[in-house]
């Protein structure tokens, strides 16, 4: 669902589901009040109806799932047909270069690994022509299309609240899940899945036909949307961007809604934009603090760790200081997307046992360690004090309530702001060319 240098993450747990739908046409009635269900389910009888069940099972018992037409969706459509070939990884992280395995699922020993599994699934490398691959080992080079976690994508598709007969404008095809389930709850005649790469849209194009729905695939800039066919009820975004595009704000309808992750050149603290327009056209807006996000668009440069830094960083020696200041907890995200929106520039290591965040531009680096009770042991190294940033920002994040979310203002002179409910703490998203007004 989501180009990678456009897309994201997460998991889940188990009860029994209920009986999936069954694949049986779309007559007159499904047309009239949905769901608008593919004609057949193929490789059904090689267990993927029961796998989708344990998957949506799973989303069930971790509280990404809940009752609604995205779990009736992801119970019928068949992953199978949308992803038929996915990249594992079969090198360890630190290897170099490293080894991808293009598996099929037309082969029964590749079944067991991935399509179901719930977790992100790699569907193109180096930008290479989607359709008339042959499986087997590729090695170097990136993953540039996928389809993200299910969790993260049933969590922001419930959000987004689909209803049959709604205009939908998905923005980052990847593997056509989004567009699929889109499809499947509000028909297929008012859905637009966009993509930049058109290996991805040819792709995607095929294969949603093969499950019936002709929705409008288009190949090109997320971005500017797609004028044709709006305004729209709701719009998807499935990669990061610094900013929200104004074009995709004009695009949605009166009363209608769009989601996107914001973020800065880090990935490691992404926010959710909710947008809300209002019946008289007036947009209220939302940048929610979450765990896990998109990956950044085509063009849209992040900074990551690697792997020597990440190294020095766990074994380096620096200026040590004991303090009884608890470094902030992991869930107080809305003071950890103020840090990455005032302080940018910093990365986290999540694999780190301790606390421990780099500065890649300028090789500055801090590891906060416990050191008994109530006690930290913290090191900090390079021209930047990332303690004393980190510091800084929770002192200005209670002062503004602590909050868990902020504003988002779109002025009139094209400038975007992130406000806290009290107006204390307050930053200014990044002025992107493209979207001049």
């Amino acid at each position: 669902m989501n180009k990678v240098p456009h897309a994201a993450m997460a998991t889940s747990a188990v009860p029994t589901p209920s009986e999936p739908l069954k694949c049986d046409g779309r007559g007159d009635s499904a047309l009239s009040a949905g769901p608008f269900l593919p004609p057949q389910c193929d490789g059904d009888t090689s267990g993927a109806a029961a796998a989708r069940a344990t998957m949506v099972a799973r989303l069930e018992g971790s509280g990404e799932l809940r009752p609604g037409p995205v779990r009736e969706a992801l119970l019928a459509l068949p992953r199978q047909v949308l992803m038929p070939q996915a990249y594992v990884r079969r090198s360890t992280p630190d290897e170099t270069p490293p080894r991808w395995d293009l598996l099929d699922w037309s082969r029964p020993a590749d079944r067991e690994e991935r399509l179901h599994s719930g977790d992100s699934v790699a569907i193109q490398h180096d930008g290479e022509p989607v359709l008339g691959r042959t499986a087997g080992w590729r090695r170097g080079g990136v993953m540039t299309a996928m389809s993200s976690t299910m969790g993260m994508t049933a969590d922001l598709l419930q959000l987004l609240d689909l209803r049959p007969g709604q205009r939908v404008l998905d923005v980052g095809t990847g593997a056509g899940v989004t567009a699929a389930v889109a499809c499947f709850v509000c028909g297929d005649a008012d859905v637009v899945t966009l993509d930049i790469d058109p290996h991805v849209t040819a792709a995607a194009r095929e294969r949603l036909s093969s499950l019936d729905y002709q929705p409008a695939v288009v190949t090109g800039d997320g971005t500017t949307g797609w004028l044709d066919a709006g305004p729209y009820d709701r719009i998807f975004v499935s990669f990061a961007v610094p900013r929200v595009p104004t074009a995709l704000v004009e695009q949605l309808a009166p009363g209608r809604r769009a989601l996107m992750t914001l973020g800065t050149s880090s990935p490691s603290w992404p926010g959710l934009a909710v947008i809300d327009k209002r019946p008289d056209g007036t947009v209220e807006a939302q940048l929610r603090a979450v765990e896990f996000g998109h990956r950044a668009a085509a063009g849209f440069d992040r900074l990551f760790l690697s792997v020597s830094f990440r190294k020095a960083i766990t074994t380096g020696n620096g200026r040590t200081q004991r303090t009884r200041i608890a470094p902030p907890s992991d869930t107080a995200r809305g003071m950890w997307l103020a840090l990455d929106a005032l302080r940018p520039g910093l990365v986290r290591h999540f694999g780190a046992e301790d606390l421990t965040i780099g500065a890649p531009e300028c090789g500055s680096w801090m590891r906060a360690r416990a050191a008994g009770h109530r006690r930290w042991d913290v090191t900090t190294c390079g021209p930047r004090d990332i303690w004393a940033e980190i510091q800084d920002a929770a002192g200005q994040w209670r002062a503004a309530g602590e909050p868990a979310a902020y504003q988002l203002h779109f002025d009139t002179d094209g400038s975007q702001r992130a406000t806290s409910p009290n107006g204390a703490l307050n930053w200014h998203l990044p002025h992107t060319p493209g979207d001049a007004r």
